[in-house]
């Protein structure tokens, strides 16, 4: 049984969390971090630290830097409000939100829920928010194995980056840089962090989806649509943990395609967006406007 940390230390912004795990000597290649928008795994056997947290993130935009004998792990909060807690404090909670677990005991085995800041669960945790009974294990393992061997296949040697500093040799900082670009509408620079980043490490499906963001600002549309498609490609399978990143990827390849006044294609996309978040009512009046233009009942937008 993995000894649970219990002296890792937090802060916080309005805006982004941020957590600081000892690694109590672990060797960086030998520590596993998982993460999703309510759920957060550091693992260095036989050491394990895990939260189910209080308030979703923006898993796109999190990132975590190991070094010196501690993880780092900067979380973008979903909304701009101070957290009373970093972690969900009951285990009626952790249920409700949807990170179900299977039971390693029966209900009446399972202790007291601990108190805030020090969860302790003796259950095996799923870190995706689908029951159980209705989920698709076999993918939803396949999905965070696919993310683990992402983290590692990073590439550094290649021979013309080898002068570059070693924040330049790092993806999650080059994401992080060209995300902060792009918020700055400095999309030409964005798109040369992306691409350096993708360059160290081309599995990593936010790279190029939100350089395909970039390239629609940009107006280079079938680049915009390669971009989005290669993140749906690595976005597979299709599970609960990767469903919003595969929205914003349909949505980025169809505007690219009603751009080309592809508006069928464009179409599909928005449809398999509007599958994954049906309730999105600006989504809704999008896939509407493009069925109107189809039809014939609309005017073409204006492509600029």
């Amino acid at each position: 049984m993995p000894l649970l940390v219990t002296d890792y230390s937090w802060t916080q912004t309005d805006t982004t969390v941020y957590i600081h795990v000892p690694l109590k000597g672990a060797k960086v290649g030998k520590v596993d971090i998982v993460s999703t928008d309510e759920y957060l795994k550091v693992h260095y056997p036989p050491y394990l630290f895990e939260a189910f947290l209080l308030k979703p993130v923006d898993e796109d935009r999190s990132s975590a830097k190991v070094g010196n004998g501690v993880a780092v792990i900067t979380l973008p909060k979903r909304t701009n409000k101070i957290w009373e807690n970093l972690m969900i404090t009951t285990i009626h909670s952790v249920h409700r939100r949807g990170s179900e677990a299977k039971c390693k005991k029966k209900p009446a085995d399972l202790p007291a829920p601990r108190p805030a800041g020090n969860i302790q669960v003796t259950f095996t945790p799923r870190v995706f928010p689908t029951a159980l009974r209705e989920s698709r294990v076999q993918e939803e393992e396949e999905w965070l194995h696919k993310q683990a061997e992402a983290r590692r296949a990073v590439n550094p040697d290649v021979e013309e980056l080898k002068d570059l500093t070693e924040e330049n040799r790092n993806p999650d900082w080059l994401k992080d840089k060209g995300d902060k670009c792009f918020a700055t509408a400095d999309y030409l620079s964005a798109v040369n962090a992306y691409n350096l980043a993708i360059r160290l490490n081309r599995k990593i499906p936010a790279l190029y989806s939100n350089r395909a963001a970039c390239h629609l600002k940009l107006r280079n549309l079938h680049k915009a649509v390669e971009d989005s498609s290669q993140a749906l490609d690595l976005l597979t399978p299709p599970v609960a943990a990767n469903a919003a990143a595969r929205a914003r990827a349909h949505v980025r390849r169809g505007s690219a395609f009603c751009q080309l006044q592809l508006y069928a294609e464009g179409l599909q996309d928005y449809q398999a967006a509007l599958k994954i978040d049906c309730h999105n009512e600006a989504l809704l009046a999008d896939t509407q406007r493009i069925r109107d233009i189809i039809q014939g009942t609309a005017a073409h937008p204006d492509t600029q």
